[in-house]
């Protein structure tokens, strides 16, 4: 008889385990943990940072490397993008600005 399903059950349930008590783990005490200030001030940066860090690779790379010329659609969009947002403020017309200029130049132009 083979056993050979025990071991992902073991593993499935422990990553469950693991998973719901690190998620948990701010709402488990009964009174908010305190903070040091700088932690505080450091961790409104943080979903900037995490938004620059998925974002700067997509633009500025190709295959891994630093893309080395200015006949990339990417670069064009995302100048447009960026001064639309910064004249409206408007996600909805960024991403639409964006794609707008991108498409034709990637589609279009072979960029």
């Amino acid at each position: 008889m083979s056993w050979s399903w025990i071991e992902p059950a073991i593993a499935i349930l422990g990553l469950a385990i693991i998973t719901v008590v690190s998620r948990s783990f701010f709402m488990i005490p009964e009174r908010e943990l305190p903070l040091p200030d700088w932690l505080k001030r450091g961790l409104k940066y943080a979903p900037l940072a995490a938004l620059a860090a998925v974002i700067a690779p997509e633009i500025l790379m190709a295959q891994g490397e630093l893309i080395d010329t200015f006949m990339d659609a990417r670069l064009p969009a995302v100048l447009c993008a960026s001064g639309y947002y910064f004249w409206k403020r408007g996600i909805l017309g960024t991403i639409v600005v964006g794609m707008a200029i991108y498409l034709p130049l990637h589609i279009g132009l072979g960029w």
